[in-house]
């Protein structure tokens, strides 16, 4: 007779797995925040300012009050009064100054500002009687141009945000020195104007009142932890109080990582009123809180005739609003990408009468990466070489400007392994390319680069009554897939089928967690899922230990394998223990196991941690009319470990379209003289669309790294989108011979 073998359980991690909400999503079952429908629900519209500066004199309400329905109206002069008010500390993605407080005084600070809040029966009879708001102002001037006013540019106040987005190193090497001695020199300016997210799902909140005073929000957001501290902060209530619910949001991008100024008004009315009350904003009104700022960045390059970049000096102006000072780490790249011994960087903000910006997917990282990448192509041709070669010529294992070695670094892999799949050595000298018809053809490639940053979480762990897994955490997810992921990080540790584990998320009563954003999700909660799981098998294997005839003996931890909801001796297999026995030893009891995940700073320190990409662009441009089509690309990413190459693939595939609408379609148009945007909608204000989107395909090189966590996993979210703007930048210069300064792309520019 054979003997018994330990069972085979395919591993979950690496395994490509559909999103466990795909089906709800596509199929209308998913609740999004402002579609959940509480008895007794009030509904509140938003008027926003018509001016840009200057002060409220009078609003007049008697109109609205006319509309039947309407409840309240709720402004500076009647609003509740509130517990503390002050918002500077209770955002925790909140950059240093002084936060935006909806409804505090008659002092209009930017263009749509929201100055009142209409309360009503119905969302129809809200936004009429919204319309018949009467409001007169004392307007005062303003100024929203940052080319004017570069002058006026200072150094940003440092703040707990500089902790994920550090201010650039000071100066090393000589670099005036070394570029009036460079062979090769580039001089000039990168420009971008303002681009904003916009999210399918637009931000709403309802705030549930309940009879003990208690809230239950249903909020868009990317954080619900960081929205229940928002909420009590300000309002001065106990966080037990308060209850943030999140399941499904539908795109983030950034905009839900602050949380926005319908959260507060539909909590204000709702403790005002004691009711039920849903705030949603219009698409328009989308446009009235953060975008991705406008920014202007100015680069001197100096390389040897060896083709040894010697030389680099990268200054930034941003701008921000005049009470907060939002800043990104835009100049940091060259530096971190390669070895370059001379460098001078500066970044500057520039304070305007614009409401604050927001981290939008790859905040700065996309800005700064996207001037370095294009201006390396025109040092390679000014040197007569082969872009990637120039890159491969200055490839390093050390980011030079912290002189730490990467964690990890397998970059020189994506440029191989992307050059190849795409066919880079057809690529023909700038102007070179044969036309189609009267296209003119390009190829373009860049570098991608982006932290690997990790932060403290924490997971509960518990083995339910049936023998299955139940995870939760806070944790949020805007689409990526970060619920499936951590069900496989689970079910990997307790040896369990997938389907036999449940993750509860997305409530702040669970195990806080930090917003979602950055990239560092799986990272960080996967980590802690990890490190829970593995004290709940440590804790389910003591009890094994000591059941009724001691099956397992004198055997440890290691001398079994947690498999098919049992634990198997692996010296005997017939030796089993199923999960059931030990919950019937446990007196029918769960277990349950809660795990905070620290990084060990001492160990993570000295190194340099970030993920990496390469990305093949081809382009076509039209000879007559200037129109710039993406015919095919490749991206190449080093991340480390992959969790599910399915929904790694889809979050590497969106960036690469977030590359081209950055590239060649993305802006918000300012009018300077009104002091606002004036593309507020989906019709005017250009994402890509499917005819914008050529084939791309998707390469994850092999990277190993038992440095950055447990997991060895990095972030995927930013790095997929930074090297593919300036890619497609690059293929337009090759096929035109023309450099591109501004973006988007205008037709005008070729």
């Amino acid at each position: 007779m054979s003997q018994p073998t330990l069972p085979h359980t395919q591993a979950e991690i690496g395994r490509p797995r559909r999103r466990i909400v795909g089906v709800q999503k596509v199929t209308g079952q998913a609740t999004y925040a402002a579609e959940y429908t509480p008895d007794d629900l009030l509904y509140g519209y938003v008027v926003n300012a018509t001016i840009t500066r200057g002060t409220i004199t009078g609003i007049d309400e008697r109109a609205a009050r006319e509309i039947e329905g309407v409840v309240e109206i709720i402004h500076h002069l009647r609003r509740p009064k509130l517990g503390y008010f002050d918002m500077q500390y209770s955002d925790i993605d909140a950059p240093p100054g002084s936060p935006f407080r909806p409804f505090y005084d008659a002092e209009i600070q930017f263009a749509e500002q929201p100055i009142a809040l209409v309360v009503a029966e119905t969302f129809e009879a809200a936004r009429y009687a919204a319309s018949l708001v009467e409001v007169t102002y004392d307007k005062a001037p303003f100024d929203v141009d940052l080319h004017k006013n570069l002058d006026t540019a200072r150094k940003p106040k440092k703040g707990i945000d500089s902790i994920l987005k550090p201010m650039p190193p000071d100066d090393y090497g000589d670099f005036d020195g070394a570029y009036a001695a460079a062979s090769a020199t580039y001089e000039g300016e990168v420009y971008h104007r303002s681009q904003h997210h916009n999210p399918l799902e637009m931000h709403a909140t309802i705030t549930v009142y309940e009879a003990d005073g208690k809230l239950t929000i249903y909020d868009k957001t990317q954080g619900t932890t960081n929205s229940q501290i928002y909420i009590s902060g300000v309002f001065g209530m106990k966080m037990s109080d308060v209850r943030v619910i999140a399941p499904f949001v539908g795109g983030g991008f950034g905009s839900g990582l602050r949380p926005q100024y319908q959260l507060v008004m539909s909590v204000m009315a709702a403790l005002h009123l004691q009711r039920n009350v849903c705030v949603q904003l219009d698409r328009e009104q989308m446009y009235t809180f953060g975008h991705r700022p406008e920014t202007l960045q100015r680069l001197r390059f100096g390389a040897s005739a060896d083709g040894k970049l010697t030389a680099v000096s990268h200054e930034a102006f941003a701008e921000t609003s005049r009470f907060e000072d939002y800043h990104e780490a835009v100049v940091n790249h060259a530096g971190m990408l390669y070895p370059v011994e001379n460098v001078h960087l500066e970044y500057k903000l520039v304070p305007l009468d614009r409401y604050s910006p927001l981290d939008m997917r790859a905040p700065g990282g996309l800005t700064g990466v996207l001037a370095v990448e294009t201006v390396m192509d025109q040092l390679a041709d000014q040197l007569g070489m082969d872009p990637l070669a120039f890159r491969l010529k200055n490839y390093t294992t050390t980011d030079v400007s912290s002189g730490k070695p990467y964690s990890s670094k397998e970059l020189r892999a994506c440029y191989e392994q992307a050059a190849e799949r795409f066919g880079w050595d057809q690529r023909k000298p700038t102007g070179k390319h044969p036309q189609r018809g009267n296209r003119l053809v390009g190829h373009g490639m860049a570098s991608g680069i982006w932290d690997a940053i990790m932060l403290p979480a924490k997971a509960t762990a518990r083995l339910t009554t049936e023998g299955k897994l139940l995870i939760q955490c806070a944790l949020n997810d805007c689409g990526q897939g970060a619920y499936t992921v951590m069900s496989q990080i689970a079910a990997d540790e307790l040896g369990l089928p997938f389907e036999d584990v449940t993750f509860e998320y997305a409530d702040s009563k669970l195990d806080a967690s930090p917003v979602q954003g950055g990239s560092f999700t799986t990272g960080v909660v996967g980590s802690a899922v990890k490190a829970a799981c593995f004290a709940l098998k440590d804790k389910i294997f003591h009890l094994a230990q000591i059941l009724d005839g001691f099956p397992l003996g004198d055997a440890l931890l290691p001398d079994v394998t947690f498999t098919g909801g049992e634990i198997v001796l692996n010296a005997d297999p017939s030796v089993r223990i199923p999960f059931t026995d030990i919950i019937a030893f446990n007196k029918g009891k769960a277990l349950e196991v809660s795990k905070t995940n620290v990084p060990n700073p001492f160990k993570i320190k000295k190194y340099a941690r970030n993920s990496h990409a390469a990305s093949f662009v081809e382009v076509e441009v039209d000879a007559q009319l200037g129109v710039v089509y993406v015919t095919r690309a490749v991206t190449a990413v080093a991340a480390g470990r992959i969790m599910n190459p399915q929904t790694a693939r889809s979050q590497i595939l969106g960036g690469m379209v977030w590359g081209i609408g950055m590239a060649l379609r993305e802006e918000t148009l300012l009018d300077r003289q009104l002091g606002k945007f004036m593309n507020t909608n989906l019709a005017e204000y250009h994402i890509p669309v499917h005819a914008d989107i050529g084939e791309l395909d998707v390469i994850f090189v092999e990277e190993k790294d038992e440095i950055i966590n447990d997991l060895g996993v990095k972030g995927l979210g930013e790095v997929g989108t930074i090297s593919m703007a300036p890619a497609i930048a690059n293929a337009i210069f090759n096929a035109t011979g023309k450099v591109m300064t501004q973006f988007p792309v205008k037709l005008g520019d070729l």
